[in-house]
């Protein structure tokens, strides 16, 4: 089938909740499978040694997908909170036991500036392709003393902000703006967005940096 971009980033990402296959197409044509398996799936062992074995206190998840790590927080009897703009994986997560809620972390999102920790796993640090900005938001979401866990490439990559479409169902997306940001380059980013510590934790092949801000100015 002919690619046409007649339907949103945010349908090609139901799609690929909802079990169909999905693309990456990046502007110089490169193609990668959306990894929505792993995103489905239960917490594997890098998901606890760099997730939740270290969240402590109420818990934002934001981008929860289909709730992997919400719905094991809520399991073991912590306060944990999912958000997503997918409303299928919203309801993915919900079925699986956790609270989660269809929105977007710029909207006015539940116990603003109390939540002890803040999880953007899976590449979520990408989110609007302006990752300082983003990180801004989480600061203003989490406590003072709190921390945000944030899942970063491997080094080697940098930063690295790009437009991408997603394909899904025989189509192709209009592009959008996205970001990656590896295990080097990640001090940089939090720095730029107020974050005064910066701790990178590996577990096999993956990586995820431990940010902390110990108030506000």
């Amino acid at each position: 089938m002919t690619d046409t971009i007649d339907f949103a980033p945010l349908d090609a990402l139901n799609a690929a909740m909802a079990g169909h296959p999905c693309e990456v197409v990046t502007a110089d044509g490169t193609v990668t499978q959306l990894n929505v398996q792993q995103w489905t799936g239960v917490p594997d062992a890098a998901d606890h040694a760099l997730f939740l074995d270290r969240c402590v206190g109420p818990t934002l998840d934001v981008g929860c997908g289909a709730g992997r790590l919400a719905g094991a927080l809520a399991a073991r009897g912590s306060k944990a909170l999912g958000i997503d703009i997918s409303s299928v994986a919203v309801k993915m997560a919900q079925e699986r036991g956790a609270v989660a809620v269809h929105m977007d972390v710029f909207d006015d999102v539940p116990d603003e500036g109390r939540w002890q920790d803040a999880i953007l796993a899976d590449g979520n640090v990408g989110i609007g392709g302006d990752p300082v900005r983003l990180l801004q938001r989480i600061r203003q979401l989490i406590r003072p003393g709190g921390s945000v866990l944030v899942e970063v490439d491997a080094p080697g990559t940098g930063l690295v902000h790009e437009s991408v479409r997603l394909r899904a169902l025989g189509q192709l997306t209009d592009a959008f703006d996205w970001s990656r940001v590896d295990a080097e380059a990640i001090a940089d980013v939090a720095d730029a967005a107020g974050f005064h510590g910066c701790r990178v934790h590996q577990h096999e092949s993956r990586h995820m940096a431990e940010l902390t801000c110990e108030g506000r100015p």
